[in-house]
């Protein structure tokens, strides 16, 4: 009766007074004006927490100069508008889960337009998460990008409506702001200009000639290479109309007696793009993250679980949604320990049908397991634990305590009531015969108090031999 109201989950949390928040402000944001939002997050962090809980605050935004520093990553900073802040809390602090419930809810109601999430601070769990920056992760894989992208929002919206679920969001980056130039094809050509010599211009004008035509220079006297590089200075392209007056180079262009720009052959648009994709065994995927809070990931699980084969008849061949995670890896370890148990259960039982030489003896031993494991669930509900792989292992010793001790105490030579030769194990026990644990346990629990009372009388007799011989 009590087993609904454990829960399972994959292991204990862990309060290592740390606190790791993933702040992400509005896509294709600058990094100056995402340092003010964190610095503005910061602020507030220290407002809501104690001074004499607060040790130390740290900010990492956006990403590394070197691609090289990636793998050293989570990999779930996407661009300069994203980031990390890092707290650290001192001895005696207040339980850091409290804090973390309260920043969730006022971060939020702060800054209604920047995603907020925690991530795994201490070792363990970042161990336990398998690199995934959450404890939920709900994948979309196939082909099909646009029912894809409509099916995973429709997910995220869905788990975001469970109870004990909280920090649901899509990872992948859907909305970022993007300009669309459409050349006029005839116009150019009437101009004199082809699409590679548009592009080319256009590259080398915001991203450099290092892109296009790669150039070095040697210093003659350090010998060290250095890029040698042309670019339009930012501050010159910092609007719109600046980007429509970026000169196009044509062939026609030294008897052509105006300049050619950019503006005279396209037209502008704007609209949202991905800016971000990730790929799993070729496949294009969408991952949905969450965290549980006030629930077990169990039953967070089974719920997610349900959504999930409510929305898996409405992809297309070829695409499939994936629970990975945490909940994968708990399934997996609970699937494993339980076979386990089941067969350490058998090898105990065939143990002590060779001890006991009998069949049916060692059955009356294991008729006491049932109540080993009524006592387990009794304790994870009194104590509030749900059942997770330390307290499973935990239970797999207990079951094997009593059996282990009958079966210690049982030997083929070992004397046995008549009564119980020529009745069952537990008609013989329901006859007044002694069961042999319990022979065992008066046997051997009274050694120390019998070996206390017997060591007085040695020590006088051996005083008084001594005595004798001299």
């Amino acid at each position: 009766m009590l087993g609904p109201f454990i829960g399972f989950d994959f292991f204990p949390s862990v309060d290592a007074g740390l606190i790791q928040l993933h702040v992400r402000a509005p896509a294709r944001m600058r990094i100056e004006d995402t340092e003010r939002i964190f610095q503005a997050v910061e602020n507030k962090i220290r407002e809501h927490i104690r001074p004499e809980d607060l040790d130390l605050v740290l900010d990492n935004i956006g990403l590394p100069q070197r691609l090289y520093n990636l793998a050293f990553t989570d990999g779930s900073a996407i661009g300069v508008n994203d980031g990390q802040i890092l707290i650290s809390l001192r001895q005696g602090h207040r339980p850091t889960a409290e804090y973390v419930r309260s920043l969730r809810e006022e971060l939020h109601q702060a800054f209604p337009d920047v995603l907020f999430y925690f991530q795994p601070a201490d070792m363990v769990t970042q161990i336990l998460n398998f690199g995934i920056p959450s404890q939920v992760d709900v994948e979309v894989q196939g082909r099909d990008h646009d029912e894809n992208r409509a099916l995973a929002k429709t997910l995220k919206q869905r788990m975001s409506a469970l109870p004990g679920l909280v920090d649901v969001h899509i990872q992948q980056e859907l909305d970022a702001p993007e300009l669309r130039y459409d050349i006029d094809r005839n116009r150019a050509q009437e101009l004199g200009l082809s699409i590679s010599s548009v592009a080319n211009d256009i590259n080398v004008s915001l991203s450099s000639s290092e892109q296009v035509s790669p150039n070095f220079w040697t210093d003659p006297k350090a010998g060290i290479p250095y890029y040698l590089a042309v670019q339009t200075p930012q501050y010159r392209v910092s609007s719109v109309d600046d980007i429509k007056n970026t000169p196009i180079s044509s062939q026609a262009s030294a008897q052509a007696p105006i300049p050619n720009v950019l503006g005279n052959i396209a037209s502008i648009t704007r609209r949202p793009v991905q800016s971000v994709f990730n790929h799993e065994n070729v496949q294009p995927v969408y991952d949905i993250y969450g965290s549980v809070q006030d629930s077990d990931l169990g039953t967070a699980a089974t719920k997610i679980r349900a959504i999930v084969n409510d929305l898996q008849g409405k992809l297309k061949p070829g695409n499939r949604i994936a629970v990975r995670g945490q909940i994968e890896s708990m399934n997996s370890a609970f699937k494993d320990l339980t076979i386990g148990l089941l067969f350490a259960a058998l090898f105990v039982y065939l143990l002590m049908v060779v001890n006991f030489q009998s069949f049916l003896d060692p059955l009356a031993v294991l008729l006491a397991l049932p109540g080993v494991g009524c006592g387990i669930v009794l304790m994870l509900f009194a104590t509030e634990t749900s059942l997770s792989v330390p307290s499973l292992m935990g239970a797999i010793m207990a079951m094997g305590v009593k059996p282990g001790r009958s079966n210690a105490a049982a030997s083929p030579g070992a004397p046995r009531s008549p009564l119980s030769r020529s009745l069952p194990a537990s008609s013989a026990m329901a006859c007044g015969a002694t069961p042999r644990p319990v022979q065992w346990r008066s046997k051997y629990c009274g050694t120390s108090t019998t070996w206390c009372r017997r060591c007085v009388p040695r020590q006088s007799a051996r005083s008084a031999i001594r005595k004798r011989s001299i």
